[in-house]
């Protein structure tokens, strides 16, 4: 029962910060270390994300929907599809490669929180640029530039950078406006999420007991209503107020977990 208790706890923090520049996996390991919880190979953090996938794709139907029919006579529904999977297929070829050493050496409670606090220097930084906004549509990106945020995504293999704040970032400096930028690390999100939950679970399938399915269930279901709320609220809060409470949420947490890892280790 602990275990469950700890695993919702886990699944709403999740939920809360997947889609936020702030870390979730960061967040996840942070909270799991200093509540002692484990899970087997570590896949736990990565399992729970199909609610968050799941929340996303229920907000995003109707808009994902009419671009698959369009596909047959659209040459810019396709062009976007084509631009997704090209953003995508860095993550996917780099942590498939990589996935051993990022679990293994990467997955560090010190290297999150350095990494926390670094990411939240960097959103002020952003945030004060005197940016121009070039691109106000998430569909309609240059081609090249889905390459790069694709490449710019795999920084977040580091637990701690954020999978959605370096493509936000990216895209921001690349002449995206917040909106654009931040709806785009959604649609980015659907298949790097997809993959990463994919790959995980046919690593460790055959590791995983009931009681592993119970919690990753758990976490599965405060994952999906907890990121339902964000989804709906974080593009009209980024447009009106910017990145800058997220950095310094960033910075809080990382400094705090620094001071709790040299307290209790």
């Amino acid at each position: 029962m602990e275990n469950i208790i700890e695993a919702l706890f886990l699944g709403l923090i999740e939920g809360l910060t997947e889609f936020l520049p702030v870390s979730s996996t960061g967040h996840l390991l942070l909270i799991g270390h200093f509540l002692g919880f484990e899970s087997t190979g570590k896949t736990f953090e990565v399992l729970i994300q199909l609610g968050a996938i799941l929340a996303i794709l229920s907000v995003y139907f109707n808009k994902l929907w009419t671009i698959a029919k369009a596909l047959p006579h659209d040459p810019d529904a396709r062009r976007f599809v084509i631009g997704v999977v090209i953003a995508f297929l860095p993550a996917a070829l780099i942590g498939a490669a990589l996935h051993g050493f990022i679990k293994e050496v990467l997955f560090d409670p010190w290297i999150v929180c350095m990494t926390l606090i670094a990411g939240g220097f960097v959103l002020l930084l952003v945030d004060r640029m005197p940016l121009t906004a070039t691109h106000e549509d998430a569909t309609r990106f240059p081609l090249p530039m889905y390459l790069k945020i694709g490449f710019l995504q795999c920084l977040a293999m580091v637990p701690g950078v954020s999978r959605s704040g370096a493509t936000i970032v990216g895209a921001m400096l690349m002449g995206a406006s917040k909106r654009a930028a931040a709806e785009f690390s959604f649609f980015l999100a659907m298949p790097t999420m997809a993959g990463a939950f994919a790959y995980d679970l046919l690593k460790n399938y055959k590791f995983l007991s009931s009681n592993d399915a119970a919690i990753i269930v758990a976490g599965f279901i405060t994952a999906f209503i907890a990121a339902l709320v964000v989804v709906k609220k974080l593009l009209d809060y980024v447009s009106r107020h910017g990145f800058t409470p997220f950095a310094w949420w960033r910075i809080i947490v990382g400094a705090a977990g620094l001071a709790g890892l040299i307290a209790f280790g």
